[in-house]
């Protein structure tokens, strides 16, 4: 986990010199949230802070929980990871314990907030992985369903084109990250959780 140290200390600095007012909305997750450079506006009037971190697996969000999350006292939570630890070669079982891990630090230590998780996308660059991704994806989508205020916002599908393969134009040229049109996807998605994330 080292190597995600620097980053995870230039938030931790962003926080103390400029903490967010409490019951913000919590964005956590891997890169598919850092590099959305438009979030606040995106999700505007509602406030939120973007606490996710380049390369994070769900194991990383799980080991920096402590330190990233409960400091923000968020009034409700946004996950995306997931996409790395497949990527990195976890099998999907590892994946999805690391997801019930997270889970249940965030039932410990924040109790019974919104919790929404973005489906892992079907990112061009991954297609090997697709069972894989499907499998956590159901994994997680059932563990949200038995969850007061839990929510599977499901990103995987709209992401494909009829032919059920993925939309090369919501992808950047890696074939991995979201290209504009991707975030402008998601943030129409997210927004229609908005009752559920955003509102008390």
């Amino acid at each position: 986990m080292d190597w995600y140290e620097d980053e995870v200390c230039a938030i931790e600095r962003a926080h103390l010199m400029a903490p967010p007012p409490a019951g913000v909305s919590l964005f956590y997750g891997s890169s598919s949230f850092r590099l959305w450079t438009t979030l606040a506006d995106d999700m505007a009037p509602w406030p939120v802070v973007n606490h996710a971190f380049g390369g994070s697996t769900l194991a990383a969000c799980v080991h920096f929980f402590e330190r990233l999350v409960p400091p923000c006292a968020p009034g409700s939570l946004v996950l995306y990871a997931g996409d790395n630890d497949l990527g990195d070669g976890q099998p999907a079982a590892a994946v999805i314990a690391s997801f019930r891990a997270l889970m249940a630090k965030v039932d410990a230590q924040l109790g019974p907030i919104p919790v929404a998780f973005l489906a892992i996308k079907p990112s061009p660059a991954r297609q090997s992985l697709r069972p894989a991704i499907e499998s956590v994806n159901e994994a997680a989508r059932c563990t949200l369903a038995a969850r007061p205020r839990g929510r599977f916002i499901d990103v995987f599908h709209p992401m494909l084109r009829q032919d059920d393969q993925p939309d090369a134009t919501l992808f950047a040229e890696d074939g991995l990250h979201l290209s504009a049109e991707g975030y402008q996807l998601w943030t129409e998605i997210v927004r229609s959780y908005r009752r559920t994330l955003f509102m008390p």
